[in-house]
């Protein structure tokens, strides 16, 4: 037994104090780092490009709302709210933040529809 217990105290004396400290704090500071480039900046950078196509609509833009409408920029009233005309004579007035993005962009790519429309008016 005293093999045993003589053997664990070397094995544990060899163990630096700051060891077993770092070790304690390193892989959760590892996981908060991870996270931070894995989401956290990715998503500020969506944040920000979302902000500038927002602030630059204009007239004439088609744009796909947050409810799925599909139309172009009619009218831009202020800051917080643009005109969307959706085609038939139907206008919505739409807050800025609705406006999930820019309608070329959110088609899918193997959109037939598009790329018959395309082929019609050429």
């Amino acid at each position: 037994m005293t093999g045993a217990a003589q053997v664990a105290g070397e094995v544990a004396g060899e163990v630096a104090p700051g060891d077993a400290l770092m070790s304690t704090i390193g892989l959760p500071l590892l996981v908060l780092v991870l996270f931070y480039f894995l989401l956290i900046l990715p998503q500020q950078r969506r944040f920000k490009q979302h902000n500038s196509m927002l602030e630059g609509l204009k007239k004439g833009d088609k744009v796909v709302t947050g409810g799925g409408l599909v139309g172009k920029i009619d009218k831009v009233i202020d800051e917080k709210e643009v005109v969307v005309d959706l085609g038939n004579g139907l206008k919505v007035t739409a807050l800025r933040s609705t406006i999930q993005g820019m309608a070329d962009a959110a088609l899918p790519a193997n959109d037939t529809k598009a790329e018959t429309a395309a082929k019609k008016k050429s």
